[in-house]
């Protein structure tokens, strides 16, 4: 039992989980060791979260098995990387789309860019009605609009939503993704990911980034700041006292007292953990939808072949497909090795194969991967950020924000992605005191900024005196 926080002048923070969002917390309130002592419980034995790493081919390998890389956008990532000492590996991100009649690149032209030129084009001036109205259209999903529109199924099965669902990891829930995000995605200067061609909808091959070993990173940045990192220490539950703050117990029942708690979680913890959460806590944290997939990780060549339009030659390091019996509904897989230098030097061509929402297990074809083959596997709980994401969670979650000194980051409260997870982790420190740390860099600043503003509705505070 840890004893009243009253006779230190410090403030005791407990963030809950060490993945990107919680670490990132942790490391900028750590920057100011006189004004808080921050302890981090981790319910995994190391750090990193889904930004995780494993061990394959009975230990000779270490891979990242779930989060790969991001955009030259993704400058916290970037910032905290060059912080700590690593170096990003630079990669071109090549996409095959699909197979046979219904294949399709960014990198080369086929029939089915060529069949739906016209549709394409006016794709184009759609997303730009989109960007003129968007407070209407983050309420919209993308099937509805392109129905709306009157878009063909093969354009919306075969292109759009398999490049939706790719971007921002949305598995089966693409069809119901906002619109207004997808149009954020091709005509936001700072953001898009890719430029709109208005013939081949993509005609280009972006330079994106890869991590290196993820379990590095984060056991690193625990090493090197001023806060206590408790792996193997899940929470249980969390009492929010009215004279006492806040009391946590973790799984073996021992209790620790704090004034602040940051939950970088997911959402679905938060329920499970906190005692008594305020009416609107628990309305809203109940409006994050989760939803389970599962991931193999394997040397089935032959599994790749059937499945995707995949030619070694090509370099592609992203595959797509739809269900011949259900076209909205998509699998994906990745070669590893396109990510993974050392995977490259050892001759190895590893493959993860995604099956997206348990609920579409019928059509899964997991049982298709040679038993032999298969390195590991693995289950997941995963966000998908549809228009009701938008509608009945990311506007209304600032108002929650620091009841009873409890805040929430991770990057459930906007998009999918391992920069939003960074940027909120730095929010909630900015939140409880600690100075933005990278105000000098311009693109990152700005999508802080943005990023306070929707999550916190907040703006960024004036710097502290050095």
């Amino acid at each position: 039992m840890c004893l009243s926080s009253s006779t230190t002048k410090k403030r005791r923070i407990l963030v809950v989980g060490a993945g990107a969002a919680g670490s990132a917390c942790a490391w900028s309130l750590s920057r100011y060791p006189d004004k808080y002592e921050v302890h981090v419980w981790e319910t995994l034995s190391v750090p990193g979260g889904v930004a995780s790493s494993c061990k394959v081919k009975n230990g000779a390998h270490v891979i990242n098995d779930q989060v790969q890389g991001g955009a030259p956008s993704y400058r916290h990532n970037l910032l905290l990387l060059e912080k700590f000492g690593f170096k990003p590996t630079p990669v071109m991100m090549r996409i095959a789309f699909g197979r046979e009649e219904k294949q399709w690149t960014n990198h080369s032209p086929s029939k089915l860019t060529t069949s739906l030129e016209k549709e394409i084009a006016r794709f184009g001036n759609t997303l730009k009605w989109i960007s003129r109205f968007e407070p209407l259209f983050v309420f919209l999903p993308i099937d509805k609009v392109l129905r709306f529109f009157r878009f063909s199924d093969d354009f919306r099965e075969q292109m759009v939503l398999p490049l939706v669902a790719l971007f921002f990891g949305t598995g089966n829930q693409t069809p119901n993704v906002a619109s207004a995000v997808i149009a954020r995605v091709f005509l936001d200067p700072d953001l898009r990911l890719f430029d709109y061609c208005p013939k081949r909808l993509l005609n280009s091959v972006p330079e994106m980034f890869a991590f290196p070993v993820l379990e590095e990173i984060f056991t690193k940045m625990a090493k090197q700041s001023n806060y206590t990192l408790h792996c193997n220490r899940p929470l249980k539950k969390v009492v929010r006292t009215s004279g006492a703050g806040i009391l946590a117990e973790d799984s073996e029942g021992k209790v620790e007292q704090f004034d602040d708690i940051v939950y970088a979680c997911s959402a679905e913890t938060v329920l499970k953990t906190l005692n008594e959460p305020s009416w609107l806590e628990k309305k809203l944290l109940s409006n994050v939808e989760y939803y389970t997939d599962y991931c193999i990780t394997h040397e089935d060549e032959d599994y790749m072949q059937r499945m995707y339009d995949m030619k070694l030659e090509q370099k592609d390091n992203y595959f797509v497909r739809t269900y011949p019996e259900c076209p909205s509904k998509i699998e994906m897989s990745f070669n590893l090795t396109t990510y993974q230098p050392h995977l490259k030097l050892a001759g190895l061509n590893i493959y993860q194969t995604y099956y997206l929402d348990a609920k579409c297990k019928n059509l899964w074809t997991d049982k298709e991967v040679a038993k032999d083959k298969i390195l590991t596997d693995r289950w997941m709980r995963q966000f998908a950020h549809t228009w009701r994401h938008f509608a009945y969670w990311v506007p209304w979650a600032r108002f929650i924000q620091g009841t009873k000194n409890t805040w929430y980051c991770g990057s459930y409260t906007l998009f999918n992605t391992q920069e939003i997870a960074v940027m909120s982790g730095l929010a909630a420190a900015e939140r409880l005191g600690a100075d933005y740390p990278f105000p000098e860099d311009r693109l990152a600043s700005a999508q802080f900024d943005m990023y306070l503003g929707i999550a916190h509705g907040k703006s960024r505070r004036r710097q502290s005196a050095k």
